[in-house]
């Protein structure tokens, strides 16, 4: 994504990929979150019922991605014309682009993460009892510790993408084909995902609301420090596994199906 990529191109692919990955792999999602959960692998469902909530997931999947990828391209444009660094105006534009996402992802991954669990057995009955319970705003929980998570996740992940995608491109002096970017978004993702868990952790439990014993989480630093007092410091880095098989399997299927679908969508418009 060296070139300016158009605003609608970008958001129709971003749309593409977000579905694919989001289908694809979500077993390994609810298997990830259930392993973070406070009450434990096993009473959070374990392996069974493993599609558990992909309504949510698929509802906000293509927004999310869409809006995401939309003003990454958008805001790649415009601080690489007010920043010297490459390197910096993709970490600009990746953190401009996460928060612009959090907007449709948080309450997404808050219905999500909720029917994975357990706690809802249907979108439909989740949403309006949150709201209900909780007020709009809890749709939002855990909104600021995502972004937490999401804008350093993305910092990391799209500078190495990026680089490792131009040095590709430099060493065969020809443009890479979408499994080629794949590549690189799987080792950039794969690496990003490990070091940013813990801030994973925090925000799964945060969305979860409380504890084991139903009491409530009043905040990140509550989290941490319960979680490491209750169940060790080991835990702030649970679900790591499947996090980082998830997203560098992800990490392929994502920006593969992003470059591809950006390709077709180039030619489809310039002829």
């Amino acid at each position: 994504m060296s070139e300016d990529v158009p605003f609608f191109t970008a958001l129709a692919s971003g749309a593409v990929a977000g579905v694919s990955v989001d289908v694809a792999l979500y077993p390994i999602d609810t298997i990830k979150t259930r392993m973070q959960s406070p009450q434990g692998f096993f009473k959070a469902g374990g392996f069974n019922g493993v599609y558990r909530g992909i309504t949510a997931a698929a509802a906000g999947s293509a927004p999310g991605a869409a809006l995401f990828f939309a003003s990454y391209e958008t805001g790649k444009t415009f601080f690489n014309k007010n920043i010297s660094s490459p390197a910096g105006a993709q970490m600009a534009a990746a953190t401009f682009a996460e928060t612009m996402a959090c907007l449709v992802r948080v309450p997404t991954e808050v219905v999500k993460q909720r029917m994975q669990t357990g706690v809802y057995t249907s979108m439909l009955v989740a949403v309006p009892d949150i709201i209900k319970k909780e007020g709009v705003m809890g749709l939002y929980s855990g909104f600021g510790i995502t972004v937490m998570r999401e804008i350093p996740f993305s910092a990391i992940q799209f500078p190495i993408y990026e680089r490792m995608k131009l040095a590709w491109k430099n060493a065969q002096d020809a443009p890479l084909a979408p499994w080629q970017a794949a590549a690189c978004g799987s080792i950039a993702g794969g690496f990003s995902a490990a070091v940013t868990t813990p801030l994973d952790v925090i925000k799964t439990r945060l969305m979860l609301g409380a504890d084991a014993e139903g009491v409530k989480y009043t905040g990140t630093v509550d989290v941490v420090q319960r979680v490491i007092k209750d169940e060790g410091a080991k835990k702030m880095f649970s679900g790591i596994q499947p996090r980082v098989m998830w997203i560098s399997i992800g990490g392929f299927v994502f920006f593969g199906a992003y470059e591809n679908a950006r390709k077709h969508i180039t030619m489809a418009t310039e002829k």
